[in-house]
């Protein structure tokens, strides 16, 4: 039994990592699969071919989503997206609640939907994953703030993008300090409300003690 509540109007650091710590992604298509499914399956709205939407991403830097499809996503959202970090070998995800069993429901299509597909694709079975995700409920908005600087900080661990995790594709980094690549499917202003610019928040970021907050937030991947 999980030993957190999940309530709506909470939130949460949700994680996961690979199987003895195992890289979770072999090639570029890998990659874009999960960055699709963490933002996408916000609702039940089901997606037939996300194939062709990996193929879009990899040749433009974007999905190509109906607009129809984004309103109805927006609409019947059961959770929103604060921030998120996608690394070799593990997620981490700032959520919060808006539909109750919002999260079990999104995290167990996100996390069932890309095994099935690694599965399939890699001719392999069993677990891809390390059991079932964890998650942390955040208590106050200290930890909020500082749960916010260690995903997008997370990066920092791989040696070619020290110094440079502003720019690593597979966070919402980039997303708060520059353009928002994502609109309305990323849900900024609890953070950046609390800032009076980017900027400002960017300023933050660096001089961030979040790895000194490791009993409150974070996980040993």
């Amino acid at each position: 039994m999980r030993k957190v509540t999940i309530a709506p109007g909470e939130y949460y650091h949700l994680y996961n990592r690979g199987v003895n710590k195992q890289n979770i992604f072999i090639d570029e298509r890998d990659w874009v699969r999960l960055l699709f499914l963490i933002l996408y399956l916000q609702s039940s709205l089901v997606f037939n071919n996300i194939g062709r939407q990996v193929t879009y991403y990899i040749k433009r830097q974007g999905f190509n989503i109906d607009n129809k499809d984004l309103e109805e996503i927006q609409k019947n959202r059961t959770v929103k997206i604060v921030s998120f970090a996608i690394m070799p070998n593990h997620f981490h995800l700032l959520v919060t609640e808006i539909k109750k069993g919002g999260i079990p429901h999104y995290m167990q299509r996100i996390q069932n939907g890309y095994t099935k597909y690694f599965n399939t694709k890699y001719k392999k079975s069993g677990h891809l994953l390390q059991g079932p995700y964890q998650a942390v409920h955040v208590e106050n908005n200290r930890q909020l703030l500082h749960l916010s600087t260690y995903i997008h900080k997370n990066p920092t661990e791989i040696k070619h993008w020290h110094n440079k995790e502003h720019k690593y594709p597979w966070s919402s980094y980039s997303d708060y300090t520059s353009k928002n690549r994502w609109g309305k499917l990323l849900t900024r202003d609890i953070i950046l409300g609390q800032f009076k610019n980017p900027k400002e928040y960017l300023d933050f970021i660096k001089t961030s003690p979040a790895k000194s907050l490791n009993k409150e937030i974070l996980i040993d991947c």
